[in-house]
C-alpha cells in the first residue's frame, strides 16, 4: 500500500491562520482567582507535610481546580455572581465571525463539560443555531449530529475533547475556538486536523484563549518545554519520577 507524506497532503489544504487571544480577568475576577490560587498553594503543602512524596496526587487536584477557575470563577466558587472575561472573549469572538462572514462555520472545543455547558447556555441566548457532542452521545447520534453540521444547517458545534477529538470529519468548519490549553501541541492538532484535512476547501483559523496571569499562561509554557509532565497534569496520568513536586508547585505560585 502507498501512503503520502504529511508534507504531500499539506500541500493540497488552503491556508491554516492561528492566533492566540489573551484574556485579561475582571478585577474582582482576578482576586476571587487569586484566593483560589493561595488555598490550593496551602493545600499542596500541607499536602507535602503530611504525605511526603504521595503529595503529587493532591497537587494534581489543586491544578485542576485552577484550571477551572481560569475558565470561570463560578467552576470553583458557585456562588460567585460577577461575569467571566473568557465568556464575553468567547462571544464577542464569535459574534464578530458571525457578522463578518459569509456563511462561517466554528468548532469550539474544551476540555471541561462543565465549561462547555456555560458556552452551550450564552450559544441559546443568543439563539445561535449549535450542535453539542460529548461523551454521553451515542455513535449513531454523533453521525446525525456530523451530517447536519456538514451540511450547513447549524453555525456552530460545542465538542468536548474526550469525545470529539479523533474519528470526526468536519471541513465545513472554517474556524476552530481551543477555549482552554491542552497536555501538549499533539493533542491540540488533533481536534484542529477534524477541519484542517483533506476535503477542506477554505481557509481555517485557529483561536487559542487563555487567561493572562494565570495557570494557563504556565501550561503554555510548559507545552513548549516539559511535554511528559504537562501530559501527566492535563491528563491525570501517573506522574513519571523525574517530575517533582517543586516543578508541580511551581504552576500554582504568583
Amino acid at each position: 500500500m502507498m501512503r503520502r507524506t504529511k508534507m504531500e497532503v499539506a500541500k493540497e489544504l488552503p491556508c491554516k491562520n492561528e492566533e492566540t487571544i489573551l484574556v485579561n480577568l475582571g478585577e474582582g475576577e482576578m482576586e476571587a482567582y487569586e484566593y483560589i490560587r493561595i488555598k490550593a498553594q496551602e493545600k499542596a503543602a500541607k499536602a507535602k507535610e503530611d504525605k511526603g512524596n504521595k503529595a503529587n496526587i493532591d497537587i494534581l487536584s489543586e491544578i485542576t481546580k485552577l484550571r477551572l477557575a481560569a475558565c470561570d470563577i463560578k467552576l470553583q466558587n458557585a456562588s460567585w455572581n460577577g461575569s467571566s472575561s473568557k465568556i464575553m472573549a468567547f462571544e464577542s469572538l464569535v459574534n464578530g465571525i458571525l457578522s463578518t462572514e459569509e456563511s462561517p462555520q466554528i468548532l469550539v472545543f474544551s476540555q471541561f463539560t462543565s465549561f462547555l455547558k456555560m458556552i452551550e447556555r450564552k450559544i441559546k441566548e443568543k439563539e445561535i443555531k449549535y450542535l453539542y457532542l460529548d461523551g454521553t452521545t451515542t455513535i449513531k447520534q454523533r453521525a446525525n449530529l456530523v451530517d447536519q453540521f456538514q451540511g450547513g444547517k447549524v453555525s456552530v458545534f460545542l465538542i468536548s475533547l474526550q469525545a470529539g477529538g479523533v474519528g470526526l470529519n468536519l471541513t465545513a468548519a472554517n474556524h476552530v475556538i481551543l477555549l482552554d490549553p491542552w497536555w501538549n501541541p499533539a493533542i491540540e492538532q488533533q481536534a484542529v486536523d477534524r477541519a484542517y484535512r483533506i476535503g477542506q476547501h477554505r481557509d481555517v483559523t485557529i483561536h487559542h484563549l487563555i487567561s493572562c496571569n494565570t495557570i494557563e499562561e504556565k501550561i503554555v509554557r510548559l507545552q513548549q518545554t516539559k511535554n511528559d509532565m504537562a501530559t501527566a497534569l492535563l491528563t491525570g496520568q501517573e506522574l513519571g519520577c523525574n517530575v517533582t513536586y517543586d516543578e508541580m508547585r511551581e504552576l500554582i505560585m504568583r
